[in-house]
């Protein structure tokens, strides 16, 4: 015996576009509607496109709202999330000689270049006085 065709109507439509609007999970609009998931996106694919765009563009719409009237909390969010902007982390923390389990700073080694011989010379000694240190340590 075959399975009957599902049939998707105007007010099942409506009910799922406005579910999607709201943010419910597409596994609890296909138990509302009595359908399987897969046959919810089957049948159902612009709705729940159209219903998490309304959304956002809602929600978008008071972000913006809130942030133009002032709300530095909703212009911060807007400025990381839309702007793609993020706040330095700032110098890394000094290595003080008392703090033994504290993470070392970073040496880095540049190329002799033949470019300057007098701040090569310096480099180098900084660099052996650095790692002396650091094997006494």
């Amino acid at each position: 015996m075959a399975r009957k065709a599902f049939v998707a109507t105007h007010q099942m439509r409506d009910q799922v576009r406005s579910l999607a609007a709201r943010g419910v999970r597409q596994e609890d609009i296909a138990t509302m509607i009595r359908c399987d998931t897969k046959t919810l996106r089957k049948h159902f694919r612009n709705e729940l496109d159209l219903g998490m765009a309304e959304a956002n563009a809602a929600i978008c719409g008071y972000l913006f709202a809130t942030a133009a009237a002032g709300n530095v909390a909703a212009q911060i969010f807007w400025l990381k999330t839309r702007m793609h902007l993020h706040e330095d982390e700032g110098p890394p923390d000094r290595v003080s000689s008392t703090d033994a389990g504290s993470p070392s700073q970073v040496v880095i080694l540049l190329p002799d270049n033949s470019r300057d011989p007098g701040l090569t010379e310096v480099l180098r000694k900084a660099q052996e006085k650095y790692l002396a240190r650091k094997k006494r340590r």
